[in-house]
């Protein structure tokens, strides 16, 4: 199979930052989930940087609840990489709102990076094209290890503690939130709603969707205690 543009660099990519985050209260009470901040970066920002290093040139952020935020964030700032921000009217879902972004790509035929907006990662994105480029799938997905912040406590049989050791990686995986794929999945994506459950089943299906996994940081961020353990940690 000959995907076209295969042998390029990802040039683009699409931020989803349009969630409420009502999990993350009191947080996203007034500000967009993707606008805050670990240890005074907010997570947009780190997406966006981490995406210039990987040589990423145009970034489409959708955004939706408290949009106005983020408009104003990206205009005020000297981002690395030139930034749009589209305004999802209604929730699409992180279906719709991955479809709805990826018409505001600026290279249609070309691949693009996509992830969700709550994801705090630095993973090399560079070594996961690769990856996708070797393997010729429609799409990839990181494969990621669940957070587990807190250390392991070694113990002898009497239960004296022994060792306090560094968390232990757990053994299973789960779908990291970032993405590469082809033009080939943007008229799979659905209109409204979620890709999990309709276009990335059906990558399976076909046989187009591989996984790679990372190492090192990562964390969604869904609640007060996620953020809190994140900053702590880095």
């Amino acid at each position: 199979m000959t995907l076209p543009h295969s042998g390029l660099p990802v040039r683009q990519a699409v931020i989803l930052a349009g969630g409420r985050g009502r999990r993350l209260s009191p947080h996203t009470d007034h500000c967009p989930k993707a606008m805050i901040e670990v240890n005074g970066t907010p997570l947009l920002r780190h997406q966006i940087d981490w995406m210039a290093r990987a040589g990423v040139e145009e970034v489409i952020v959708s955004a939706g609840h408290r949009s106005r935020t983020i408009v104003e964030y990206v205009r005020s700032q000297a981002l690395p990489v030139r930034t749009t921000v589209v305004v999802e009217e209604r929730p699409l879902g992180r279906g719709g709102g991955l479809k709805f972004a990826a018409q505001a790509l600026p290279m249609p035929k070309e691949a693009w990076f996509a992830t969700y907006g709550d994801i705090w990662t630095d993973f090399p994105l560079t070594e996961m094209n690769a990856h996708h480029l070797q393997c010729g799938a429609f799409a990839t997905v990181a494969l990621a290890r669940p957070w587990l912040p807190r250390g392991t406590v070694e113990c002898d049989r009497h239960g004296k503690v022994m060792r306090l050791a560094a968390p232990a990686p757990p053994a299973c995986r789960v779908n990291g939130g970032v993405y590469v794929f082809t033009p080939q999945v943007v008229p799979l994506l659905p209109d409204m709603g979620d890709h999990a459950n309709s276009t990335l089943p059906l990558l399976v299906r076909m046989r187009q969707l591989v996984g790679y996994p990372i190492e090192g940081i990562w964390c969604a961020v869904n609640t007060p205690r996620d953020l809190r353990e994140l900053s702590e940690h880095i």
